[in-house]
């Protein structure tokens, strides 16, 4: 292992849980690194932010802090800890100063895929089980997809709304891995997040459940971003 942080703690997004981040989990420890996983209820963004402050006060020294999807939201609010020397964004949402995700899915691009998450039930949102595969795992096998559409957790309309207090990517240096076939959150979309977090942008032909499909470039970014600081 090269130089630079050792410590990498992963942040899930929405309808999923950190167990999707175990092929990255298993290249990162392979080579080195000291590995956690953020388990964020998806609730709020308040008590995600609290989830993942909680493991990176358990770290032993500098850590590169990693959001997928709503997990990006996670970790420009949590980010602004003391022990984040860098930010890892996979296909994730970077929202600014007073913006949520809610804000920033508000508008989406004209003839952008709208994913299909179901009308809220009791204050969580599902998504399709049906069009789970198509729309946020794509080029994963059917089965594997099934099992994701059949486990989901459900996801906090509140955390939706959560809006962020202080970017941490306005503070840290940050990294952003645009997953150019994702049919959750457009690509578009995800470059001008990236563009204005001034973030180091690498693409790779993938689905929103890039971390499982593309597992190697993505442990790859987050290798480059820890041997950058």
């Amino acid at each position: 292992m090269s130089t630079g942080v050792r410590n990498v703690v992963l942040v899930h997004g929405g309808f999923v849980d950190g167990s999707g981040w175990q092929p990255v989990h298993d290249l990162l420890t392979r080579d080195g690194y000291a590995v956690s996983v953020v388990q964020n209820p998806t609730l709020s963004l308040d008590g995600d932010a609290a989830a993942t402050r909680q493991i990176l006060d358990q770290q032993d020294g500098p850590a590169v802090l990693v959001g997928h999807s709503y997990g990006g939201a996670v970790i420009s609010e949590a980010g602004t800890h003391s022990g984040v020397a860098a930010l890892v964004y996979i296909a994730a949402f970077a929202p600014d100063k007073g913006e949520s995700v809610n804000t920033l899915i508000a508008d989406p691009p004209p003839g952008a895929p709208v994913p299909p998450i179901l009308p809220p039930q009791d204050g969580f949102l599902f998504l399709d089980q049906e069009k789970f595969h198509a729309s946020f795992a794509g080029d994963l096998p059917a089965e594997r997809a099934a099992f994701l559409a059949h486990s989901q957790v459900p996801w906090g309309v509140d955390a939706l709304a959560g809006v962020v207090s202080e970017p941490a990517w306005r503070l840290t240096p940050s990294w952003y891995l645009v997953a150019t076939d994702d049919h959750m959150i457009p690509p578009p979309a995800q470059r001008a997040m990236a563009e204005r977090a001034g973030a180091t942008v690498s693409e790779v032909a993938g689905s929103h459940a890039i971390y499982e499909s593309q597992p190697q470039a993505v442990a790859d970014l987050i290798k480059q971003a820890a041997s950058a600081v």
